[in-house]
């Protein structure tokens, strides 16, 4: 009666391991860009209520409400660079571009998180029912270009409305 040996032979091992190691490779790029894409629609979905937010407030309480880059949730940033955040304000003096004065109420804040977002606009005003909204359009870019960017747009009206391309069909861009 021979004893037989249970184990696994050098080349059974390796090839085992081979196949793991590329299906470990070709599974680790969908992963990436599958966290990104659910990185991109928090961003946007947070803006996307940023503006319901504003646009609600100022039909409600018939104000002047805007939308404006901020680094600390409390002060506006110059530019159009809002990958720091953002902050939602009842813009009182409606002052353009918006900045938040003091006793000028603000009504939310958001920090981003690992996200690029560049917008046409250096603010966005909201009004109740005088004159018109400030239109524009917010591009959400991943830094490491794993999936293609994702905008939106905002209407005369105030109303957001999600875009992966132009009006002319092409996509949106990244570029610095």
């Amino acid at each position: 009666m021979a004893i037989r040996n249970q184990g696994f032979t050098l080349y059974e091992l390796l090839i085992t391991l081979t196949l793991v190691a590329l299906l470990t490779g070709l599974a680790t790029p969908s992963l990436s860009a599958m966290k990104a894409r659910q990185q991109q629609r928090a961003e946007i979905n947070a803006l996307f209520h940023a503006i319901h937010l504003a646009r609600k407030e100022s039909i409600v309480k018939r104000k002047v409400v805007s939308l404006c880059p901020s680094l600390d949730g409390s002060s506006c940033l110059p530019g159009r660079d809002w990958s720091m955040g953002w902050l939602v304000f009842e813009n009182d003096d409606r002052d353009s571009p918006p900045r938040v004065d003091p006793g000028e109420t603000v009504l939310s804040s958001h920090r981003v998180d690992g996200f690029r977002i560049v917008a046409n606009r250096s603010g966005f005003t909201l009004r109740a029912t005088f004159l018109r909204a400030t239109n524009g359009t917010f591009v959400l870019c991943d830094p490491q270009s794993r999936i293609p960017p994702l905008a939106l747009v905002v209407s005369y009206t105030g109303r957001p409305r999600v875009a992966r391309h132009t009006t002319e069909g092409e996509l949106y861009s990244c570029a610095d």
